[in-house]
């Protein structure tokens, strides 16, 4: 997958601490997350970041994933370059369908 106009990098990240990380990363972003579940899970999108973080057992900072998000997306796909570093290419809506279905009975904070 190559960046087309109009993605956004996506980086997804384990915390340990959603709350704090919600603090700093908005620091550093300079604005709040866009979508949030309470201690679980909170999503930023600038103009060319989508950055999410979420609760994990595996260590604080640990790479999830990379990606794309991409409005022309048909489809969720995803790969493995070879560092074996997933790489995603979804839209925004691909995007609320996973959080709304590992998530369905939370409050979405934001």
């Amino acid at each position: 997958m190559t960046k087309k106009k109009g993605q956004r990098f996506h980086i997804a990240l384990s915390v340990e601490n959603v709350d704090a990380s919600i603090a700093d990363y908005s620091h550093r972003l300079g604005e709040p997350p866009c979508q949030s579940i309470t201690g679980e899970y909170a999503l930023w999108r600038t103009e060319t970041l989508n950055l999410s973080i979420r609760k994990s057992t595996e260590p604080p900072g640990t790479l999830r994933h990379l990606g794309w998000e991409d409005p022309t997306a048909s489809t969720f796909s995803e790969d493995q370059d070879c560092n074996g570093i997933t790489w995603e290419h979804f839209s925004a809506d691909q995007q609320q369908q996973e959080i709304d279905h590992l998530w369905p009975t939370k409050p979405n904070n934001t």
